[in-house]
């Protein structure tokens, strides 16, 4: 499976952005997602989660109301839309897919650029 994101770029603090991950190939297999991210000299940290068929959903409490994560499986694409951004919110945003079931591993887009200017 391969994950590719789209939607980074530079707004202003209250601003709003829309992340996608498209995921290509062996997609019957993409279990929950994610996205994550990583400020410099930061470790990376997870934004959000999906389940496999959107039902469950978590935030880390830094984004809670602001960010809202969801999936279009029949497009084979995740979406994270962002709002009131903050100037704490500048990092490279990656998307993760656990692949499979009974051995199941990650998969991990190339990250994409989010940065908010104060």
């Amino acid at each position: 499976v391969q994950l590719v994101e789209s939607g980074g770029g530079l707004v202003q603090a209250g601003g709003s952005l829309r992340l996608s991950c498209a995921a290509s190939g062996s997609t019957f297999s993409v279990t929950a997602m994610g996205w994550y991210r990583q400020a410099p000299g930061k470790q990376r940290e997870l934004v959000a989660s999906i389940s496999s068929f959107g039902s469950n959903t978590n935030y880390a409490d830094s984004v809670k109301g602001r960010f809202t994560i969801s999936r279009d499986n029949a497009k084979s694409t995740m979406y994270l839309q962002m709002n009131s951004l903050k100037a704490e919110d500048t990092a490279v945003y990656y998307c993760n897919a656990r692949i499979g079931v009974i051995t199941p591993y990650d998969a991990w887009g190339q990250g994409t650029q989010v940065t908010v200017s104060s």
